[in-house]
């Protein structure tokens, strides 16, 4: 295969993209994703837990911040998160995911969130037709 100058430009314009990307955190600085047990979560974003659920494989809290609700859950397998979001991204809403726990709620409080506990940011399925599929995040659990 020849290499021709479009060829060239194009790699040089994806590498470009590609190191721009890599180093561009435009002012969302994402701290290390948070571990441990529900309390200690709840503690860092500063939410006094309202226990849904307390089992050997899932826990489960309500939090408030402000007028917004939102579902803490820690999980005692990696499995059990995984299956568990799988049926609760079909409700829609905002997931942030650590390691063996997820907060629930809607865009903007996860983003808040995301910025103490560090995770990633998993979007629901919106069924609804009508928009965000976030009006029934902060229902997982009750």
């Amino acid at each position: 295969m020849r290499v021709t100058r479009p060829m060239l430009a194009l790699t040089g314009a994806v590498a470009a993209l590609a190191l721009a990307g890599c180093g561009s955190g435009g002012g969302d600085q994402v701290p290390p994703t948070a571990t441990g047990s529900l309390e200690h979560l709840a503690a860092e974003v500063k939410c006094e837990p309202n226990m849904q659920t307390d089992a050997d494989t899932i826990r489960q809290a309500l939090c408030e911040k402000g007028k917004e609700r939102y579902v803490l859950a820690t999980f005692a397998t990696d499995r059990g998160q995984r299956e568990w979001l799988n049926t609760a991204k079909d409700y829609g809403g905002y997931y942030l995911v650590g390691r063996k726990w997820v907060a629930v709620g809607h865009e903007d409080l996860v983003a808040q969130l995301r910025g103490r506990l560090g995770g990633t940011v998993e979007e629901g399925t919106d069924h609804s037709g009508g928009g965000h599929g976030d009006s029934h995040a902060a229902g997982h659990g009750d």
